[in-house]
């Protein structure tokens, strides 16, 4: 089938369209145990993509389903035998496969000078990776210090999913748009790091791929 094909050409696309249906459809899963549940779904779909996408890159494999499958089982433990241990424990090991994912990619977006259609799409799915792991990192902050994020509606709840990641996609980008504000110093720290890898991602990845893109149509 030729979406198939194209599928398997493209891993990155596919991972990177994933995850921002993801985006649109998260709103959707809160507020009951069968929302939770979706969203679980949604989250071993985002991670065999990423693994998917690993493999055809310098990553090693078996790391990123080392991470994944006890990040996946913390995952639907938390939906009904939820606590503090089992949602920090959780959050870390999704981070940490997040990051990996990241990491794999962008060595395969800078293995070579030349650019094909997979990596442009690498270039976006790296990104959204990133945010989705920092995104896990204020959830463990979260649990680490309670109260370290507040937000303009109830100011003093917990800070949902869908809050901390539209957060680790302003700070990500540099837009400064969000409404949810660190006031814990760990926080602030790992607030400060996103900044600093989004800007240093712009200036390093994007840039590079645009430079080498237009370098080609030049030739």
């Amino acid at each position: 089938m030729s979406w198939f094909s194209g599928a398997r050409r493209h891993p990155s696309a596919v991972l990177l369209v994933v995850q921002l249906l993801g985006v649109l459809i998260y709103p959707l899963t809160q507020g009951s145990q069968g929302g939770r549940i979706a969203f679980e779904i949604i989250g071993i779909v985002v991670l065999v993509l990423a693994v998917f996408s690993v493999r055809a890159t310098p990553g090693l494999t078996w790391i990123s389903i080392g991470l994944g499958i006890p990040a996946v089982t913390l995952s639907f433990i938390d939906v009904y035998h939820s606590s503090a241990t089992v949602v920090a424990v959780s959050a870390v090991l999704h981070a940490t496969f997040y990051f990996y994912a990241a990491y794999s990619l962008l060595r395969y977006m800078l293995s070579d000078h030349d650019v094909s259609t997979d990596e442009l799409y690498a270039t976006g799915a790296t990104f959204t990776l990133v945010a989705w792991g920092f995104a896990y990192l204020y959830v463990f902050v979260q649990v680490l210090v309670p109260g370290s994020f507040i937000a303009a509606v109830a100011p003093s709840n917990d800070r949902t999913w869908m809050e901390l990641l539209f957060l680790s996609f302003t700070t990500l980008s540099s837009t400064g748009l969000s409404d949810v504000v660190p006031i814990s110093n760990w926080g602030r720290s790992v607030v400060m790091l996103e900044q600093l890898a989004g800007l240093g991602y712009v200036a390093m990845v994007v840039s590079r791929l645009v430079g080498l893109t237009i370098s080609r149509r030049n030739a």
